[in-house]
């Protein structure tokens, strides 16, 4: 079976959905979550809610039906492939802000309290230090491993700090030269790196090893020095020295390895964690 055919079960209704590798990102069949939601039985209602909402929300001006995809997924009538419409994760959440439902309501709640949080992270950095702290404890992490994880999230915005008064954009151009840097010490780029763990969505650096996560500081802390001492500008100028600080994790990532006889790369994810 593979990601086209695959369907995630919501309350026992089955949601169709995808993962688009190259988005990074899960894609939800949007006739599906009407039906949840909206409590249809019958896919050809809830079809005909979408379309209404679908047109009020395209007059209205909305985004979400601009930004909607359309996948060929599998119909559990027949079993052939039809166009269907299909929307990101954060596009499903929207949605159900304008569906009045008491299945929706649990959502509309759940991101009222998370906007909220967010806006007191905004007003005290340090509310978002320990919810993360508490979130890390609750998913069974050890506390070596948190505070190893605290420290390369410092280490790594100290980073982008760097890179913004260098003249280097936010978004592709830190994408990029992340995956420099990541290139350089692993010999894998991150999108390979989490594909050799498993990943999908999950975040990188939540599933390494004590050692990835001190090479993976040492590589952006070093690169942050580099661009100190010579003060680099712009987008070219900063991919060497990302690919030398890298480099320089590199090397003692083979000395490690050297050493012990072991490799440092691991393909192990955060369940599978040694404590």
């Amino acid at each position: 079976m593979n990601n086209n055919d695959k369907i995630q079960l919501f309350e026992n209704t089955p949601v169709r959905h995808e993962w688009d590798a190259d988005r990074e990102e899960w894609l939800f069949s949007v006739v599906d979550v009407v039906a949840v939601l909206t409590e249809q039985p019958e896919h050809d209602a809830a079809r005909k809610y979408w379309k209404v909402l679908k047109g009020r929300l395209k007059k209205e001006g909305s985004e979400l039906v601009t930004n909607c995809y359309q996948l060929k997924l599998k119909s559990s009538k027949d079993g052939k492939k039809y166009l269907t419409d299909v929307m990101t994760t954060e596009q499903i959440l929207r949605l159900v802000q304008s569906i009045p439902s008491k299945k929706a309501e649990p959502f509309k709640i759940w991101l009222a309290k998370v906007g909220n949080e967010r806006i007191e992270e905004t007003i005290d950095p340090e509310k978002a230090i320990d919810r993360a702290t508490e979130t890390y404890f609750k998913k069974g992490y050890s506390e070596e491993w948190i505070h190893q994880r605290l420290l390369s999230i410092r280490v790594r915005n100290n980073l982008t700090d760097e890179w913004k008064n260098r003249g280097v954009k936010k978004g592709i151009e830190y994408a990029i030269l992340t995956d420099e840097i990541t290139k350089a010490w692993s010999d894998m780029t991150t999108k390979e790196y989490k594909s050799h763990k498993g990943l999908k969505k999950e975040n990188l650096r939540d599933n390494m090893t004590d050692l990835e996560l001190v090479l993976t500081m040492l590589s952006e802390a070093t690169t942050t020095e580099l661009a100190k001492v010579e003060n680099p500008q712009g987008f070219l100028e900063n991919q060497k020295i990302a690919r030398r600080g890298g480099k320089i994790a590199g090397d003692a990532r083979a000395e490690i390895e050297t050493e012990t006889g072991r490799k440092v790369i691991s393909s192990s994810s955060a369940p599978e964690l040694e404590p």
